[in-house]
């Protein structure tokens, strides 16, 4: 990976400075030592199958399927998902981890001679790929972190993985590594931030989706599907 680039930071610093009313203050900081830190407590020192069971917990009440699959059954899990929630159209990201996962060929050779029709992100295309995610009524990603606390997948946007692949299509899946599932929020934040002190470039743009799309007024009558998919599976897939 290549080092990230910071535009106008000192000048940003700097003004804040200003506006505060005192000179910027470029050295003699340190992050605080809380003493009494819960966060880093909360499942601390399950194993992954424990975590899966706590993940598998909490999608029942964020009404999201959750099926369980081994690396050579993970095309099979996924064509029948797809086919609970009405076939194609589908699209995908432009994402390695299909090669690695086996699905590549699968998805775009097998599934043509089914019928189902799939839409690989390009980014050349520009606006024709959120057109074609409005279209489709599957859409699949990766997760990049899992929070098994609530149910949570991560995703790193890019240029090949647009976030329209998640938002725009009738229905989601996600396809969860195992060895993605952490305890919680606390996790992902630190993972995210050891990435940027390696010099890893980090997407402007990450995604926390939580199952389907819900939303609630005053009165919390709950609503299902307003900004977003009507329905989501995640497919774990045991990757160790």
């Amino acid at each position: 990976m290549t080092n990230g680039t910071i535009q106008n930071k000192e000048s940003f610093l700097n003004r804040i400075a200003e506006r505060l009313g005192r000179s910027r203050r470029t050295s003699g900081v340190t992050a605080p030592d809380y003493t009494y830190q819960p966060q880093h407590r909360v499942y601390q020192g399950y194993t992954p199958d424990q975590l899966l069971a706590v993940l598998k917990e909490h999608c029942l009440k964020i009404h999201t399927e959750l099926i369980e699959t081994e690396a050579v059954g993970l095309h099979e899990a996924l064509a029948a998902q797809v086919a609970r929630f009405g076939g194609g159209p589908v699209i995908i990201p432009k994402d390695k981890r299909f090669k690695e996962f086996g699905l590549s060929g699968l998805l775009t050779d097998a599934w043509a001679k089914e019928g189902t029709q799939v839409w690989e992100w390009d980014a050349v295309r520009g606006e024709d790929n959120i057109r074609r995610a409005e279209q489709a009524n599957v859409g699949i990603t990766f997760s990049d972190i899992t929070l098994a606390e609530s149910g949570t997948v991560v995703l790193f946007s890019s240029k090949d993985r647009g976030r329209s692949v998640s938002l725009l299509p009738t229905t989601y899946i996600a396809i969860v590594p195992k060895s993605s599932i952490v305890p919680r929020m606390t996790q992902a934040s630190r993972i995210i931030k050891q990435k940027t002190a390696e010099g890893s470039v980090i997407p402007s743009c990450i995604n926390y989706v939580t199952g389907p799309s819900n939303s609630a007024d005053i009165e919390m009558d709950l609503v299902v599907g307003v900004h977003g998919p009507v329905k989501a599976a995640y497919i774990v897939v045991t990757d160790r």
